[in-house]
């Protein structure tokens, strides 16, 4: 036993104490004061209850011309005739989801996931060897590239020429809830098509393309991937933000799991990774040259613009800290003082308005058109995590933007937007379960239904000491 004790606190106790961060600026496990009261949060949890209700297509029914054959009730994310892994994922964080249902979709996932050699679809547009789906048609086809239903379809590359990056580490978030909430061996020990879940996971998480000295999440012209699945229709190179962050999140996740696997040596692996990411985010994405006005940018190659979704996550999951958190967190707090620069009706553009690319685009190389979609709406995704690093030193800001997200739930009369502004011009898809289920699952911290990793106490993520057998 004194054996195990000395590699547990070698191999896993230093590397994760330097990556774990404090609790915005706490002791780690300190919980946050509460945001919502408990009858704004039963609001919160009944629209997201109704919303989620309308995702669901039974087995036998027909989505869009699509009849569901999985045989069990699929749920997507409303409006649209597929699973998509990122949307069950952020679905599922709200807690209004049964277990067995998530383990029905990520078995289905892992069994969708590509086999052990490349797929080339043409026009150099190639599904690697492990690839987790973007989405999965309700008749089963796995599609493996956003813009399109059909598996097959390259598209020419104009979604990509490889698998979106995220897909690859949310499905190992959707894996970590799951293990939380009941026997992880036994689920990670699970064989699917004569893998074990557990294999699969460590084989997705090392599909994407990285620089290997930095582990942040790179793309090329010739090779580009999709970092982000809120940013699928634009075109970005370079090192990627976004993406970078999620795999930091994948890999602590996956050292959590490596340790309920009795894997040490893994454990310190994606621990080091994890801290490699952490210490890099600063350097290759902070507004160095003060073009940017303070915010991360998005990448260092095409469309670099301001990023507020990722500025505002990598405070909430503990990504940047000291000096460099705190002056993001003013620059965030300054923005929300500026009507519509970032927030309108408590939902988020990706780019504040003073930071739009030119006239005619938020992004440099953007597929909808400026002030549409993904190129310049506002979306209510990102609101829990917003909320939950302004309440601990800007109580009276996050009580505004509570407000104002509440109120236009309020006045929509059960509609939950995909995204919304510009004179109602911008809002589309009335019923989209993540807008509500993410910010629920962030909020109501059950269980650590959604990432947030500021928040895990060390104990959580370190092993059982006593549960480990000697070696």
């Amino acid at each position: 036993m004194k054996h195990t004790l000395t590699l547990i606190t070698a191999l896993l106790l230093a590397p994760l104490a330097d990556v774990l961060p404090a609790a915005d600026g706490a002791a780690h496990g300190a919980v946050p004061p509460e945001i919502l009261a408990p009858d704004e949060l039963a609001l919160v949890r009944d629209l997201a209850t109704a919303t989620l209700e309308t995702c669901g297509v039974a087995p036998g029914a027909i989505a869009h011309g699509k009849t569901n054959t999985l045989g069990f009730r699929a749920i997507t994310p409303g409006g649209y005739p597929a699973i998509w892994i990122l949307d069950f994922t952020m679905n599922f964080s709200s807690g209004l989801i049964a277990r067995e249902d998530g383990l029905r979709h990520f078995q289905l996932i892992l069994e969708k996931q590509n086999g052990p050699e490349p797929r080339d679809l043409g026009q150099q547009v190639v599904i690697p060897a492990h690839a987790i789906p973007d989405h999965i048609n309700v008749d089963g086809t796995p599609v493996f590239f956003p813009g399109t239903y059909d598996p097959l379809a390259h598209m020419n590359g104009d979604w990509g020429f490889r698998p979106p990056s995220n897909n690859q580490f949310d499905v190992i978030w959707l894996a970590h809830m799951l293990a939380r909430s009941g026997d992880a061996k036994a689920l990670l020990s699970r064989e699917v098509g004569g893998r074990t879940v557990y294999e699969r996971l460590k084989l997705a998480f090392a599909v994407p393309e990285i620089d290997p000295a930095t582990q942040l999440v790179r793309t090329t012209a010739a090779r580009r991937a999709v970092g982000f699945i809120f940013y699928d229709a634009i075109e970005m190179t370079g090192d990627l933000l976004m993406a970078s962050l999620i795999r930091y999140r994948a890999a602590l996740h996956l050292a959590w799991l490596a340790t309920k696997m009795d894997q040490p040596e893994d454990a310190k692996h994606y621990a080091d990774v994890a801290q490699q990411i952490r210490s890099h985010i600063l350097p290759v994405f902070a507004d160095t040259d003060g073009t940017r006005g303070g915010w991360l940018k998005a990448s260092n190659g095409i469309s670099a613009q301001s990023d507020v979704w990722g500025s505002i996550y990598a405070i909430y999951i503990g990504a940047v800290e000291g000096e460099a958190r705190a002056a993001l967190l003013r620059t965030i707090t300054a923005a929300l003082a500026k009507p519509g620069e970032i927030e309108f009706e408590g939902a988020l553009r990706h780019v504040p308005l003073s930071g739009d690319f030119s006239p005619t685009t938020m992004w440099e190389k953007a597929r909808p058109k400026k002030n549409r979609y993904m190129n310049g709406a506002y979306w209510h995704v990102p609101v829990g995590w917003l909320l939950t690093i302004l309440q601990p030193e800007h109580p009276e800001l996050a009580k505004t933007l509570k407000r104002h997200w509440l109120g236009h739930l309020r006045a929509q009369q059960g509609k939950v937007w995909e995204c919304i502004g510009w004179d109602g011009q911008a809002n589309k898809n009335p019923s989209f379960g993540k807008s509500i289920a993410l910010p629920l699952g962030v909020l109501s911290r059950g269980e650590l239904r959604a990432d947030q990793l500021s928040h895990i106490p060390k104990t959580d993520l370190l092993p059982n000491e006593a549960a480990i057998p000697p070696r």
